[in-house]
């Protein structure tokens, strides 16, 4: 009879048995120069994800009636030298302090992905009416102003291993900014998937960068724009709202996944829409711009916070998020995606009510043990509150 017998494990445990002494002769034999004053992993990780970015206006463009551009480049005055790089389709979260108030709003990078490389962001603003942020850019802002941004992040972005290769974008309003990123992006060769984008608006007027898509689009064949309006029929333009139907239109036979940016009332309206395209839920990603929560007529509460070993007792509204109260109160509480995505504004409720929208991420674990996200949470008595973030 033959026996087969493996030596691997024997071969294994010699190994772990000569461990110490072949660790003892490579440090006795590795030259006597000092260790390099810093780790080339630690500074990649560094450039990709600063804790901070110094930047400033480098330039306004007025895009449309109730747009504007802000170009935004290193503060070398306060020693920043470069932009961390992104994919097209992510976002930064921006940061100053107004009247008092700390204001961190999230926006969209409009810019490619060679631009950063290039000292270059581009976030596009609409004014919003009761806008904090928005109100300040477009009213106040100006050349060589100073502020301050967190690392690129984003739901949004393109994953040749999670996606399909044709991607049917679904735009409205502030929507329309990382969709302009990844045309931009497929044009100049550093993202490789077909966009045909469905971009809805009321008027023409309201249109952002159409003619910079028309001009990507006659010149790259991997990008179609399609434009479509609520308010007005035009030639050479859909009228209506963006639906299954005007998606199975232009998507063709391919498989294709589907990207929606905008307003909360036009991805509810899609949520009912999108499951008669009968896809895979991995191929439907959703990234709302704004969540407006009607909470009828507004009620004050107060908010105490545990905050940094300290304890703050601020005032709140109903019809304002938990995270809006903070930063009124002069609370920089760490937050980037501001639609409870990211969980950066992640804090435990200690006592009280509140009402989160339901596109809300939470781990089981959190839910159990009450924790929840500020940013998309809306006061419904007093509350107190521990903060995490730091």
């Amino acid at each position: 009879m033959n026996v087969k017998v493996s030596l691997i494990g024997v071969f294994d445990m010699l190994k772990f048995r000569d461990l110490k002494k072949n660790r003892a002769e490579m440090i006795a034999s590795a030259p006597a120069e000092p260790l390099p004053s810093t780790d080339r992993a630690n500074v990649l990780a560094q450039r990709l994800h600063p804790k901070v970015q110094q930047l400033k206006i480098a330039e306004i463009v007025q895009e449309t009636h109730d747009a504007k551009s802000f170009i935004l480049a290193p503060d070398t005055d306060k020693g920043s030298k470069e932009l961390a790089p992104f994919k097209a389709g992510s976002y930064i979260n921006i940061r100053t302090e107004l009247a008092g108030s700390v204001a961190r709003r999230t926006y969209s990078l409009s810019s490619s992905p060679k631009e950063a490389l290039e000292g270059k962001y581009r976030v596009t603003v609409k004014l919003k009416e009761g806008g904090f942020m928005s109100a300040w850019l477009h009213n106040e802002a100006k050349v060589g102003d100073s502020i301050l941004a967190t690392e690129p992040g984003g739901f949004i972005t393109h994953s040749s291993i999670r996606d399909c290769r044709r991607i049917v974008g679904l735009a409205g309003g502030s929507g329309i900014t990382p969709f302009m990123s990844m045309a931009k992006a497929i044009q100049e060769g550093s993202e490789d998937f077909e966009l045909t984008l469905l971009y809805g608006a009321r008027t023409e007027a309201d249109l952002v960068f159409k003619a910079d898509f028309d001009a990507i689009a006659a010149g790259c064949d991997k990008v179609k724009v399609v434009y479509v309006l609520s308010d007005e029929a035009k030639p050479g333009f859909e009228q209506g709202f963006l639906s299954a139907e005007l998606i199975k239109k232009y998507a063709g036979e391919e498989p294709f996944s589907v990207y929606v940016v905008g307003p909360g009332a036009m991805c509810d309206y899609l949520d009912k829409e999108l499951p008669k395209l009968n896809l895979e839920r991995k191929f439907i990603r959703m990234e709302r711009t704004e969540d407006v929560y009607d909470a009828g007529k507004p009620v004050d509460y107060t908010l105490t916070v545990r905050y940094r070993d300290e304890v703050f007792t601020i005032p709140a509204r109903s019809d304002e998020t938990v995270l809006t109260a903070f930063e009124r109160g002069g609370l920089a509480v760490n937050n980037k995606c501001r639609v409870g995505y990211c969980g950066f504004c992640r804090s435990r409720l200690i006592k009280g009510e509140y009402h989160a929208n339901r596109y809300e991420k939470l781990r089981l674990g959190d839910r159990q043990f009450h924790y929840f996200h500020p940013c998309c949470s809306y006061p419904m008595s007093d509350m107190e509150i521990e903060v995490y973030s730091k």
